[in-house]
């Protein structure tokens, strides 16, 4: 009777490590297939761009002040990466921040708003109406009151900025569900207390997206500022060599700026990351 069991056994614990091989298997393929999703694919995506880009200019003998091919553009970016480094770190710096500056102010203006009714009445309609204004118009006047160094810049960048925080903030304060909040006042919690325990954690993923947007500002802000009056950075380096018709450097340039970008938006997802589990959120 022992040995007539035995088999059946023996076939129940393979069937059991069949099945659980075949579930890592299928795990293991569903982590590949996002890998390349996310990351692969993307790539692929802007290298056959660049390669497209590359065939279209050496076919057609494109000049290279019209439109230098890739290959030129990485040459250039080589040739003079010293040049970019130095005026990177000006951009970088400036940028990161007037993003630093923008997210603490945004932050800070979003919690009032969410606990003054009276304040957000009186403020944010304004708020939205300084959002409608052309910043492009603005950055001149920055010039003017602030003169020509790096804290009109950094005002213009933190202006451009800050606008995304504080409408992100607000939406991820108030959209706390309303029995959570009941709970924390049966239980006596302080307004400050529910906001660190509750609401904080809460609107933590629209901040993050705030940021994500705040991020890209800044650098558009700080590099606009350049434009206009700086004797360093990438975006004066730009507007330097378009007047030489460099357009090899302005391009060199152009890719440097969005590395930065790249560079310090993959920062702040990361940062979201890192944040948002140590909270619990599933969604990290």
């Amino acid at each position: 009777m022992t040995d007539a069991t035995l088999p059946e056994a023996g076939s129940s614990a393979d069937l059991i490590r069949a099945r659980k091989a075949e579930r890592i298997a299928r795990a293991r393929k569903a982590k590949t297939l996002a890998v390349f999703k996310h990351v692969g694919l993307p790539i692929l995506t802007a290298l056959t761009v660049l390669l497209a880009w590359e065939i279209v200019v050496d076919l057609n003998g494109i000049p290279k002040v019209i439109l230098p091919a890739p290959s030129d553009i990485a040459e250039r970016v080589w040739s003079i990466r010293a040049l970019l480094y130095k005026n990177a770190i000006s951009t970088t710096t400036e940028a990161v921040a007037g993003f630093a500056i923008a997210t603490a102010l945004g932050v800070g203006l979003a919690t009032a708003l969410v606990y003054s009714s009276w304040l957000r009445a009186a403020l944010y309609p304004n708020v939205v109406f300084f959002q409608l204004i052309p910043k492009i118009a603005l950055a001149p006047l920055f010039i003017v009151w602030l003169g020509i160094g790096a804290e009109s810049r950094l005002t213009f960048a933190v202006f451009i900025s800050f606008f995304p925080v504080v409408v992100a903030t607000i939406t991820g304060l108030s959209n706390v569900p309303a029995d959570m909040l009941r709970l924390c006042r049966a239980l006596t919690a302080s307004n400050w207390q529910i906001f660190w325990a509750v609401r904080f954690p809460y609107a933590l993923p629209h901040l993050f997206s705030g940021m994500k947007i705040a991020i890209t500002f800044a650098i558009i802000g700080v590099v606009v500022g350049e434009f206009i009056t700086a004797n360093k950075g990438l975006g004066y380096l730009i507007m330097f060599a378009s007047s030489m018709a460099e357009t090899t450097t302005i391009l060199a340039s152009i890719s440097v700026l969005c590395a930065i970008g790249l560079g310090l938006f993959g920062l702040v997802t990361l940062a979201e990351r890192v944040v948002l589990k140590a909270y619990g959120h599933k969604a990290a």
